[in-house]
């Protein structure tokens, strides 16, 4: 069995992400899409959708 610990420990410090949003597909009509949603997401200030589509730019379709 082990001791708890007895001092204060530092803090986890997580990596911030700073990627670039990802780009459309050239000539992809689901890309040009995803892009019109995620400005209008922006425009309103929802953030949480705006990383929504980011992630579903880089997984549209598999293989871009």
């Amino acid at each position: 069995m082990t001791e708890p610990t007895r001092y204060s420990t530092p803090p986890i410090e997580l990596p911030l992400n700073l990627d670039r949003e990802p780009d459309p597909a050239p000539g992809c009509a689901g890309c040009a899409e995803l892009v019109a949603v995620r400005d209008r997401a922006r425009a309103v200030g929802d953030w949480t959708s705006v990383s929504d589509y980011n992630v579903f730019m880089r997984r549209h379709p598999e293989g871009h």
